[in-house]
């Protein structure tokens, strides 16, 4: 495997940025992985790894840029890391897949066409307003633990929804207090009435934050390598 971490400049500043690829048989498929609220961290940078062991070229930026370039949930707190997360957008996200969808094509191992994209907690709505903002691209997009998936913010991403054209996905805890049930009864509602591919899964005896191996008191094995088999599973079959 190869990882670099470089700095990819937006209009709003250097987005840093984590790759990893295989070294032989490319170039691969592009995936985009979105960090979820404490950061781009070693932890996420594993899983990015496990990704890429599969034949992708993953790209895991670090969506904080316009505001630090390294951010420590244990040493800066959790109230510091929900106004960093709240001073993100749809919006603001889908210009930066904008930019690393640009990089991309400029890289030898990276393949052109089909690409995908995975979020967890606070990027499962960026995850989902990308595969409608980026239609012809994104042919396959999931969301683990994802919040604001559906409401009534002027940006939600489900108003777009029609818009995918690839597969998307929605892994959900069964107990979750940032995406309560009945937000994942709306979207399902929602989006049986689009035409859509979709599918909404829900992970018994699981709470937010599942897949993360250091999220003590929240991590659960069973669900999270049934996580990396869905996940891997999406990305086989559209990529």
């Amino acid at each position: 495997m190869i990882d670099r971490d470089i700095d990819i400049r937006t209009k709003n500043g250097v987005m840093n940025t984590f790759i990893t690829h295989p070294e032989e048989n490319g170039p691969h498929p592009v995936v985009i992985f979105l960090m979820d609220a404490p950061g781009k961290r070693e932890e996420l940078h594993d899983m990015a790894r496990r990704l890429g062991t599969a034949g992708y070229f993953v790209m895991l930026p670090n969506l904080y840029y316009r505001r630090l370039r390294e951010f420590d949930v244990e040493s800066s707190g959790r109230e510091e890391m929900f106004d960093h997360m709240h001073s993100l957008s749809n919006a603001m996200v889908c210009e930066d897949v904008q930019v690393l969808l640009d990089f991309a094509r400029s890289e030898r191992a990276a393949r052109d066409g089909k690409m995908g994209c995975v979020g967890y907690c606070m990027s499962g709505p960026f995850v989902f307003a990308a595969a409608s903002a980026f239609p012809d691209q994104i042919a396959a997009a999931a969301s683990f633990h994802g919040v604001r998936l559906f409401g009534n913010a002027k940006d939600s991403p489900h108003l777009n929804a029609e818009k995918i054209r690839g597969e998307m996905y929605f892994g959900c805890a069964e107990t979750d207090e940032y995406a309560p049930q009945q937000m994942i009864d709306d979207l399902d509602r929602h989006l049986g009435g689009t035409g859509i591919n979709y599918r909404i899964e829900i992970y018994p005896g699981t709470e937010h934050g599942f897949v993360f191996p250091s999220r003590q008191g929240k991590y659960h094995k069973a669900a999270a390598e049934r996580h990396w088999e869905r996940l891997l599973a999406l990305f086989g079959r559209c990529l």
